[in-house]
């Protein structure tokens, strides 16, 4: 349980409560719209009367909504992520580049930031549903069986490459999927190498990307930009011949956007 047994640090960085608090804004998601006070606890690591008493401030200050024994998030939750994205450069500049590039391709367009072993979403228009999972701001996909999360991998210092592909959870999700450590490490070198990455296949039968690198004014790969689609309407070769030229040019005119901010 979080509430006994979370590793101890120094009282006067780590506010234990505040974390607990952020464990419980967690706990609720796609699957978990609706919980009780034990399904909380449980899902948070948290004691009972410990997520009782986060619920209940969380109801106080608006962000939790209570019917009768079931807990669910409210929309002034959202407040919390538009202050990330209200604050980040990229969410202003990269939007009308994207919107460019869905119209030339008609084809899902998105931006997204490494976080831990994960990508995290940041900006998406989606005009084709072409995964079994809804992706929308905010979702999270493992970084390494990723366009755009070899993309920000190859971007990494070798020795926090490694911290990241090692707390990675690498395992087969279709027969085309890199299967170690060693494969996507070289796999990282051509993308590297050649400024994008192609994945076909490898995270879900019949989704392939294309991914470039936004950069910022030191050339540190901060983001990247995709175009995925299904394939049945492109083979890989015709989706590089018609997608990588655009998204390049999109992402080229973000890095010069942020060069003069």
């Amino acid at each position: 349980m979080m509430e006994e047994g979370h590793p101890q640090v120094p009282s006067d960085s780590y506010v234990q409560s505040f974390a607990r608090g952020l464990a419980v804004i967690r706990a609720f998601g796609p699957d978990r719209a609706q919980m009780t006070l034990s399904e909380v606890a449980t899902v948070a690591g948290l004691t009972r009367a410990g997520a009782r008493r986060i619920l209940l401030t969380l109801v106080q200050l608006g962000y939790v909504a209570q019917d009768e024994r079931r807990f669910s998030l409210t929309p002034r939750i959202l407040e919390l992520g538009y202050a990330y994205l209200s604050a980040t450069p990229l969410w202003n500049l990269a939007l009308p580049y994207m919107e460019e590039v869905a119209e030339n391709t008609r084809e899902s367009c998105s931006v997204s930031v490494l976080e831990g072993a994960d990508i995290v979403y940041i900006l998406r228009l989606s005009t084709h549903k072409v995964m079994s999972i809804n992706l929308a701001v905010g979702s999270r996909l493992p970084a390494w069986v990723t366009s755009m999360g070899r993309v920000l991998l190859a971007g990494l210092p070798e020795a926090e490459l490694d911290r990241v592909l090692a707390a990675s959870q690498i395992q087969a999700y279709t027969p085309a999927t890199l299967g170690s450590a060693a494969q996507i490490k070289q796999e990282l070198i051509r993308v590297r190498e050649q400024g994008y990455a192609c994945v076909v296949q490898e995270l879900e039968p019949g989704l392939q990307s294309v991914a470039v690198p936004i950069m910022d004014r030191s050339g540190r790969v901060i983001a990247a930009m995709n175009v995925s689609g299904h394939v049945s309407r492109f083979s890989r070769d015709e989706m590089l011949q018609a997608f990588l030229p655009g998204l390049r040019h999109a992402a080229g005119q973000v890095n010069q956007a942020l060069l003069r901010r």
